[in-house]
């Protein structure tokens, strides 16, 4: 009798597998895949007795996985996701390709998703699907081709990209500048509203106005009022409408001064420690429009800075 070359499980029994794993939830994995949660349950059951192991540990309430299980699944994302570039590859008249991108709700709302057409428009083909949370997703575990994350270079992987850096300094609209309230010197700072980005768990950092003031010998400085903001493009919209002075981020905020809509009243910055950095997942190696994104993003900020220098 000739022999197997292959003892796999069926697809649809690792396919239900990568979505319970994903979310760690049956009931999330029925819905996704239009099934029943027993049904989940027993497609689970089938694989593990396939492969003679535990996938999951079955808590209250809650799911976990197991060392095999947390094995399989690293295997798992990376074979289907290359069997799906093997196939859009393949086909005569491929779906839209989806380029999936997580990253913080101030880098999508005030550097690109305004740059963002420049990019759409030379690749009309490329379906592009943003997440906006501060929360850091698993990209490996969600399926995410991209993440552009804020922090410092020893937070991140060895792997990460550095997109840029960040200069700190104060930012207005034009009509605050000039009202009746002066605002040519950092000492002007005390006849106005100043916006402070105030989240739980913040860390002491150049974001806040008691060190940017310290650092210029004012830290007693005593402003006309404060408004605070747990998320920073909320924050950059106040400063937009006039409401106040905030501390914006360059090149974050490249584009809203080189068209005029914020100002920097003056020229006092500080080099933050921290900066924007690139992550691509294991399956999006293998995608070259994923590659086709990520230089677009250098270039884009490439040109910031060309344009800052000149």
């Amino acid at each position: 009798m000739r022999t197997k070359r292959y003892d796999l499980p069926p697809l649809d029994l690792i396919e239900g597998f990568e979505v319970a794993a994903r979310h760690l939830s049956f009931t999330t994995a029925a819905n996704e895949l239009s099934l029943t949660q027993s049904a989940i349950s027993r497609q689970i059951k089938a694989l593990e007795e396939h492969l003679g192991v535990a996938l999951f540990q079955r808590r209250h309430r809650a799911l976990a996985l197991t060392q095999a299980g947390e094995d399989f699944y690293r295997v798992t994302i990376d074979v289907l996701g290359r069997l799906q570039s093997a196939a859009d590859a393949m086909r005569v008249n491929p779906a839209t390709r989806q380029l999936s991108i997580t990253t913080t709700t101030g880098f999508a709302a005030l550097w690109l998703i305004p740059r963002l057409r420049r990019f759409t428009a030379d690749h009309p083909d490329i379906d592009v699907r943003i997440s906006a949370t501060d929360i850091a997703v698993n990209i490996e575990r969600d399926l995410v081709d991209i993440a552009i994350r804020y922090g410092s270079k020893v937070t991140m992987p060895e792997s990460a990209l550095a997109l840029f850096g960040e200069e700190i300094l104060p930012v207005c609209s034009p009509a605050l500048r000039d009202g009746a309230a002066s605002l040519r010197s950092p000492a002007d700072l005390e006849n106005h509203t100043l916006l402070h980005l105030d989240y739980p768990g913040m860390q002491r950092s150049w974001l806040e106005w008691g060190t940017w003031l310290t650092a210029l010998g004012i830290g007693d400085l005593k402003a006309a009022g404060s408004l605070h903001f747990s998320q920073y493009d909320q924050m950059i919209t106040a400063a937009i409408a006039g409401q106040g002075v905030a501390l914006g981020r360059l090149p974050l905020l490249q584009e809203l001064i080189r068209n005029g809509t914020l100002i920097a009243p003056f020229a006092n910055t500080v080099v933050g420690t921290r900066g924007y950095f690139i992550l691509s997942s294991r399956p999006a190696a293998l995608k070259s429009y994923v590659a086709d994104f990520i230089a677009w993003l250098l270039e884009e900020a490439k040109a910031d800075h060309r344009t800052a220098a000149g």
